[in-house]
């Protein structure tokens, strides 16, 4: 009966599915971001950059959105024309600047 080991291997993928490890879902901060625009405690990514652009201008590196002391904030590193780096938060419904530092 070669069948019988497919057969017993079938039955047993669910199982040994379950025993791993779920991977990690990157979707879980964008569905946190989505929700958070959809009730309007932030603005829409293209209006955090053009702000931040317009304070410091330089190209951004990398951007995080973070809640703090029950509110929204943006984290962003930029770039700048003098090739120096700027960590830069920005609260997330306002955009207003809250913090900059050079990275030096």
């Amino acid at each position: 009966m070669p069948r019988a080991p497919a057969f017993l291997a079938l039955l047993l993928l669910p199982v040994l599915a379950g025993a791993l490890p779920a991977p990690v879902r990157a979707d879980g901060d964008q569905d946190r971001a989505r929700a958070a625009l959809e009730r309007g405690e932030i603005r829409p990514l293209d209006e955090v950059l053009r702000a931040v652009r317009a304070l410091v201008p330089g190209d951004v590196v990398a951007l995080d959105l973070e809640r703090e002391e029950g509110r929204w904030r943006y984290k962003l590193k930029i770039l700048t024309p003098a090739g120096k780096r700027r960590a830069v938060k920005v609260d997330a419904a306002s955009l207003k600047l809250l913090d900059g530092d050079d990275d030096d």
